[in-house]
């Protein structure tokens, strides 16, 4: 691990914040990028071997992509750790933020338990780049058929976020623009970014906050069952190939929810437990593991932070208005394209 390079490591930690938050899976392009680019990488980043270092380091990149969740989001878990703590103190669960705090907490721990039992076997058996080009083509299957065959429910909730962002902006200070005489292009006509059929809001408040907590209180009325589902679908994400904000997007649609909320919530959901990856590979890399990498380490860090926090600013708008089709498209591509070039050219 000595021999990584700085390179390397800009590249993989690029990789890693980008990749861990879009639903292309991050852990599939970390396994399959040093196979397709090979020489001095496919020996470096190694990650199926049973003491991967690699490993180690990718993973230890986690800290830094939650880090850029939780200062994307730091208004949101400032509400929902106060709603924790609130209904600790009360022994009882009433408000949206305390039922969301919880929902949180359960659907967190079937992945935390799995990962933590299963992580190592999965790596060693799966962790090979044909069989992460398999799981990346069937990612890509995963939201398309998430998106082609989406329930009336969740199509329904699409309708009533939309209405609700609306309202929820015009509270903060916002108000629909004045809408254009028929067939005239004008202020009040969709733009980009907007719901179709919605005027454009302009705001005087903080209509992003508005936005979310509006979208708190419809996922909080999911239901604890719903959510410990949902939650538990990041298991497959042990498997390289499959994305776990992907996956948990999928899930969330399936069980009702909107686009919007269904990926804010797999955004939330997710930082706990890439949090908690990284915090249990810290050590490894400030220990043998880590010799004479720290600067490469340090500067994967800050570009994985960068790419995470302008991935997730990005898709919480793009997916507002928005599918994940194109990025299933791109799964299913890349995934049989690596497994053909891997398996029959290379």
């Amino acid at each position: 691990m000595t021999n990584l390079t700085y390179l390397e490591a800009a590249v993989v930690g690029l990789i890693q914040g980008v990749t861990e938050l879009f639903p292309i899976s991050s852990l599939g392009h970390n396994v399959l990028l040093p196979a397709l680019v090979g020489g001095s990488w496919e020996a470096h980043l190694d990650v199926a071997s049973p003491e991967s270092p690699y490993l180690a380091f990718i993973v230890g990149l986690h800290v830094a992509t939650a880090l850029a969740l939780l200062v994307y989001f730091w208004r949101d878990w400032v509400r929902i750790a106060g709603g924790f703590l609130s209904s600790l103190r009360a022994r009882r669960v009433e408000t949206a933020d305390q039922r969301l705090a919880w929902m949180i907490v359960l659907a967190t721990i079937p992945v935390g338990i799995v990962g933590l039992v299963a992580e190592h076997p999965f790596r060693v058996i799966f962790g090979k780049p044909i069989v992460a080009g398999v799981f990346l083509a069937v990612n890509g299957l995963i939201l398309i058929a998430g998106e082609r065959y989406r329930s009336r429910a969740s199509l329904a909730a699409d309708k009533r976020a939309v209405a609700t962002w609306e309202a929820e902006l015009v509270m903060a200070g916002g108000r629909p623009a004045v809408p254009p005489a028929p067939g005239q292009p004008g202020r009040g006509q969709p733009g980009r970014g907007q719901p179709p059929g919605h005027a454009r809001i302009r705001t005087s408040g903080h209509p992003e906050q508005a936005d979310a907590i509006a979208s708190d209180r419809r996922v909080s009325v999911v239901g604890y069952g719903k959510a410990i589902v949902i939650g538990s679908s990041q298991i497959l994400a042990l498997l390289a190939g499959i994305s776990r904000d992907g996956v948990t997007m999928v899930t969330g649609m399936a069980r009702g929810l909107s686009r919007e909320d269904a990926a804010r919530f797999a955004f939330l959901l997710s930082t706990p437990v890439i949090l908690a990856a990284g915090m249990l590979k810290i050590p490894d890399l400030f220990g043998p593991l880590g010799n004479g990498i720290h600067g490469q380490i340090l500067v994967g860090s800050v570009l994985s932070f960068v790419g995470a926090y302008f991935s997730v600013r990005f898709l919480v708008r793009y997916l507002r208005t928005r599918t994940l089709t194109p990025f299933g498209i791109y799964c299913l591509v890349a995934g049989l394209a690596s497994v053909v070039y891997l398996g029959f050219i290379q």
